[in-house]
């Protein structure tokens, strides 16, 4: 694995776990919860994505899948704050990227996946 993408994970779930530091407490928060989505969720599933259909197909180590996921699982987590709901962090990144692919939004990919906020 490059350091390219090692960096970019490392630097993707430290900034996850900031957020979850800085979250307001009184749900909901909408405008926070499209920040998290374009900051931190959004860019986690386009790393994936890039490593995967990239012109050199990436190899991530299970420690650099596991941290992206977890990753990606954190800024959920704190996307579903922004409402008020507790997840469970417990989503496919895969699932997420196929979404991505599929819809171009990371919004939607959000909403599809954890069910937040409730239409």
């Amino acid at each position: 694995m490059s350091h390219q993408y090692r960096d970019r994970i490392q630097s993707l779930s430290r900034r996850a776990e900031q957020a979850r530091e800085s979250l307001d407490p009184d749900p909901p928060d909408e405008e926070r919860a499209m920040e998290i989505l374009r900051e931190g969720f959004g860019p986690t599933v386009a790393l994936y994505c890039e490593g995967r259909t990239g012109e050199s197909w990436v190899r991530f180590s299970d420690a650099e899948f596991e941290r992206l996921e977890g990753a990606m699982n954190d800024w959920l987590d704190c996307y579903g704050a922004c409402y008020g709901v507790a997840l469970d962090g417990t989503y496919s990144i895969r699932a997420a990227a196929e979404l991505l692919v599929d819809t171009h939004n990371a919004r939607d990919v959000a909403a599809l996946l954890t069910g937040v906020p409730e239409r």
